[in-house]
């Protein structure tokens, strides 16, 4: 992807949202203001963004900007971060739009390393992550517990790649986000991971960089009302996927990747049918032999379907997901009917083999056990060979109009 002339000067806009901070806003400015001035190479200018602060947050942030040159002030009637996020990084000119929280809990040392893959055109979008390997965090277990949970749920739900969606250390190219805020609905917290769930559907590198972040207690977050409505948010998103609307227009592509070396010996992208073949027919054993394992423990307190039922949830999570990532790796997972698909794929599935055992019980109603698994094993074999012609002609086939996009 080529470089435009406002990468090549490196401009960055740093935007410090606020409400009601006229305690924190000072010290913030200052010391980030220090940092950039001595340590930062490219072309730069803070945004105290204040979205209706009641207190004297907007006051402070305009003396602060007489004080500093390169401080400007943006001013909103209307309180929510994602909503000023969306103003500022949507009016603005430089190259490159950053955001950071008040209390600076995150290490600066990381700002470099978040703007350059940018800046060069490498990547789209880049994340602070106090979850990816060599991040250092200090901070009390209940916020721990939340934040691994609901970053956990995320990867469940929707494939999520990147692994801390709220840290308060963003960046992005501003001719790829500018598309992307069209589409964002939140207003709140739920803004930044609606953006990267919006920019890995649409095919967008995202690049992550571990941080030092260190928790200030006088956070204005509600972390489990933030949490529930994180929730709704992700289900919201999921309908989004699934009816096509998730997909922005706009967007700059990145070309396919080819080999710069003349004489290289190129590979085929994606494997064949025989590695699928053989990497589905692995996963389908290992998947087979949990769940005749699980459905035997089940049996011992539930009825029959029951057990089935329970002992397919399980396994056909683990199947879904081990086929997404070693089976049809070069196929599209990201695509929005994904999950829904899945579920009708686990709906047959589960009835078929339902339906085996229930013939079987009506032929002998009260067959022994060890039939019971045999006739359950032949029904799940069967049911697996349509589950792998599904998935692979269905549910990860290729995005035509990603590829052509």
């Amino acid at each position: 992807m080529a470089v435009s002339t406002a990468q090549a000067t490196g401009t960055v806009d740093i935007m410090i949202p606020v409400y009601n901070e006229e305690r924190a806003l000072p010290g913030c400015v200052e010391v980030l203001h220090g940092f950039l001035s001595e340590q930062f190479p490219f072309d730069w200018s803070i945004v105290v963004v204040d979205n209706a602060s009641t207190d004297r947050t907007l006051e402070v942030a305009h003396a602060l900007a007489k004080r500093y040159e390169r401080v400007r002030v943006h001013h909103l009637d209307r309180k929510g971060r994602g909503l000023a996020l969306r103003e500022s990084w949507g009016a603005s000119e430089a190259a490159v739009v950053v955001y950071m929280d008040v209390d600076l809990s995150t290490g600066l040392d990381g700002l470099l390393p978040l703007v350059a893959p940018l800046l060069n055109g490498h990547s789209d979008l880049a994340i602070g992550s106090r979850l990816a390997p060599g991040s250092r965090t200090v901070r009390g277990p209940r916020r721990e517990l939340v934040s691994r949970g609901y970053n956990a749920l995320i990867r469940l739900t929707h494939g999520a790649r990147f692994s801390d969606a709220q840290c308060g250390f963003k960046a992005a190219r501003t001719e790829v986000v500018r598309p992307l805020l069209g589409q964002a609905r939140d207003e709140a917290w739920f803004f930044d991971t609606e953006l990267l769930l919006l920019a890995e559907h649409n095919g967008l590198r995202v690049h992550e960089v571990p941080v030092d972040w260190v928790e200030d207690v006088d956070s204005r977050v509600d972390v489990i009302g933030t949490a529930i409505d994180d929730v709704k948010g992700l289900i919201r998103v999921a309908r989004a996927k699934a009816n096509g609307t998730a997909l922005v227009t706009g967007l700059p592509r990145r070309p396919q990747p080819r080999a710069i070396h003349p004489d290289a010996v190129l590979s085929r992208s994606e494997g064949g049918l025989s590695w699928q073949v053989l990497s589905f027919a692995v996963i389908g054993m290992i998947s087979t032999l949990a769940n005749l394992a699980l459905y035997g423990v089940f049996r011992l307190w539930w009825p029959v379907l029951v057990a089935n039922l329970a002992a397919l949830v399980i396994t056909t999570l683990f199947n879904t997901e081990a086929n997404r990532r070693f089976t049809f790796t070069a196929r599209n997972t990201a695509r929005g009917r994904t999950h829904l698909q899945g579920f009708v794929v686990f709906g047959l599935y589960y009835a078929f083999t339902s339906a085996a055992l229930l013939v079987l019980h009506a032929a002998a109603p009260d067959p022994s056990r060890a039939l019971e698994l045999a006739v359950l094993l032949g029904s799940s074999a069967l049911g697996t060979a349509g589950r792998f012609f599904l998935l692979r002609s269905w549910v990860f086939r290729r995005d035509d109009r990603k590829e052509q996009a």
